[in-house]
């Protein structure tokens, strides 16, 4: 089992020639950032997680959870610690409003922060991260009163935030939910309703723990349409901002999942009393447009999940094939077991796992830059394009990031042979943690549906259509850049497999594009993989002109191998994106018994 070690120099690469941390850290509000100060801190970072969180990870996954007769939920006591030096060290402010205690740097520096907590410890990542998503709906929609009482606790992490929709009967049909709200006299309202598949809905790490609850307001529409936030604290607030009573609010019970046991999946009880005290967020009725600020932001960190748990199980892999002797390689002398490393089948595994890890990174990493330029441009314009290429890219960054790290992970469990399968290895670990990740905010295939019937029309299809041509424009510097041209041809023919299979999709009939969806997305994301490895070659080849470095070197040839040898998958998608939906349903119900 090996120690969790912060990929620095990779992050660096990609936060310099994907991102643009230098022109990030030029944009307004950020006059206080120096791209290079961001690197020292996250070096910084990446040695605190090493050392206090990711040795917690196999401890949560082995000792799990206690629900206790209260309804309290007690996680293992290395874990707390963990988090009460988390928070005493800042690191969970690093994006947050200066204005509310947060240092202000650039999301996409909290971004690089949660891949490596991801990779640390998954289970006790989601609990800051369900809160920085809380803080960013709340500061696009929560009142300046209710900022004020509540906004710096999260900030910090001195209080943790949860996403409440899902009800026994509304899942991905968030419409259908039945909790109900009803105000009070004082302007307070109150909630009643239980909610299900709550993460970190209740623990005893954070102080308070503040629930963003969907619920009905009185004569409310039925659908969506009829939805309010409301914000449910654990502990009241008194108007000194200390802790009050506890509020009518209660953990159930905690669910016996496949992984991430050191993270609690609550069902939560509201109001079961005289209604639990809410505050509105919003308007009444605009719930779900609050909410979906919340989701988004979550998706992103989502994606980050198949990257971090993809990280952990390559790097424990990489040194477990480096150890591990079985067989005799070619070239080996004769009588000599060889470390499995040397073996071809071997070697393609981790290079698999290299290749993809790379590219999920850069994909991840430019929707995060995206997104702080769609908030920080000085120019109208530029905020609008950005924020376009975030909507654009967050389905694919979620969906196609966690089907691959379902994949990689389970290469991970490969590579260890029947070790793999045993828990003591650790190996299964990753995997069975990754599993929920295509299953969170959406299923993966709800982001498939949302990519080919709402994103592929953004500008009337515009926006896309720049995405394909900046495709473009990189296979033609692959063709200028000597020693790169061999290149150009597969990512040529790859984008042009996925343009066509782009205006397919914007001609076909509803039910056959929602037939081709989720192929689509995975084409769109095997293509954007090529796509971004050879900007990471172009910027490799760039500074290998200034000096010999076998890292730069290997930056291309990883390259190389994806975009020769998992690209042209790619174009191997596009008849499963056309074949139209009479396929699908050319067996009855019944025949499918």
């Amino acid at each position: 089992m090996s120690d969790y070690r912060p990929p620095l120099r990779d992050i660096r690469f990609v936060l310099d020639h994907i991102a643009d941390l230098e022109s990030i850290a030029g944009l307004p509000g950020y006059e206080h950032v120096e791209a290079e100060d961001v690197h020292d801190a996250l070096a910084e970072a990446g040695r605190f997680l090493a050392e206090v969180v990711a040795p917690t990870n196999v401890i949560g996954d082995t000792e799990g959870l206690t629900h206790n007769a209260d309804g309290s939920v007690t996680v293992p006591e290395p874990m707390v610690s963990a988090y009460e030096q988390l928070v005493e060290a800042g690191w969970l402010a690093v994006s947050g409003d200066p204005e509310f205690g947060g240092h202000g740097f650039p999301g996409v520096m909290a971004t690089a922060f949660q891949e490596m907590l991801t990779s640390s410890n998954m289970a006790f990542s989601l609990c800051p991260m369900l809160t920085i998503s809380a803080v960013e709906a709340f500061q696009h929609h929560g009142s300046d009163e209710l900022k004020a009482v509540y906004l710096e606790k999260l900030i910090s992490g001195e209080w943790a935030g949860t996403m409440d929709l899902t009800e026994p009967q509304a899942g991905s049909d968030v419409g259908a939910l039945r909790a109900k709200a009803w105000p009070e006299t004082d302007g307070t309202w109150r909630v009643k309703g239980t909610k299900i598949y709550i993460t970190w809905g209740d623990h005893e790490m954070a102080e308070n723990i503040i629930h963003f609850v969907l619920a009905r307001a009185p004569e409310a529409p039925p659908g969506t349409k009829g939805i309010s936030l409301f914000l449910i604290p654990k502990y009241l607030v008194n108007d000194d901002g200390t802790l009050g009573e506890k509020n009518d609010v209660e953990c159930l019970s905690i669910e016996h999942k496949l992984g991430i046991h050191a993270s609690p999946t609550c069902v939560m009880e509201y109001g079961e009393q005289e209604g639990a005290v809410a505050y509105l967020v919003g308007e009444v009725n605009a719930g779900m447009r609050c909410m979906f600020t919340m989701m988004n932001d979550a998706r992103l960190h989502v994606g980050l999940e198949g990257l971090g748990l993809s990280v952990r199980s390559y790097q424990q892999s990489l040194d477990y094939a480096k150890e591990r002797r079985q067989g005799r390689a070619p070239g080996a002398a004769k009588g000599e077991s060889s470390p499995i490393i040397d073996h071809p089948d071997v070697r393609r595994m981790l290079m698999t796992m290299k290749a993809n890890i790379e590219a999920i990174r850069a994909l991840v990493f430019d929707t995060s830059a995206a997104a702080d330029r769609s908030r920080h441009a000085a120019d109208g314009a530029e905020r609008a394009a950005a924020a376009n290429r975030v909507a654009l890219l967050t389905p694919v960054a979620k969906a196609w990031a966690t089907d691959l790290g379902v994949e990689l992970t389970s290469l991970g469990i490969q590579i260890h042979g029947g070790a793999g399968y045993v828990e003591e290895t650790g190996a299964a670990q990753h995997w069975r943690d990754s599993r929920i990740a295509p299953i969170y905010e959406g299923t993966n295939g709800i982001q498939a549906i949302d990519l080919v019937m709402r994103k592929l029309s953004l500008g009337d299809g515009s926006v896309v259509e720049g995405y394909l041509a900046e495709m473009e424009g990189t296979a033609a510097d692959l063709e200028s850049a000597g020693g790169l041209d061999s290149m150009a041809g597969a990512l040529r023919t790859a984008v042009a497999a996925l343009r066509d299979s782009t205006e397919w999709l914007r001609g076909a009939t509803p039910e056959d594009a929602l037939a081709g969806a989720s192929p689509y997305l995975r084409q769109f994301g095997v293509v954007a993989g090529g796509y971004y490895l050879a900007r990471l070659a172009l910027a490799a080849h760039r500074e290998l002109a200034a000096a010999d470095d076998p890292w730069l070197q290997a930056k291309i040839e990883t390259a190389r191998f994806y975009i020769e040898q998992i690209l042209p998958q790619g174009a191997g998608l596009r008849p499963a994106v056309i074949a139209g939906v009479d396929q699908l349903y050319s067996i009855t119900d019944d025949l499918l018994d």
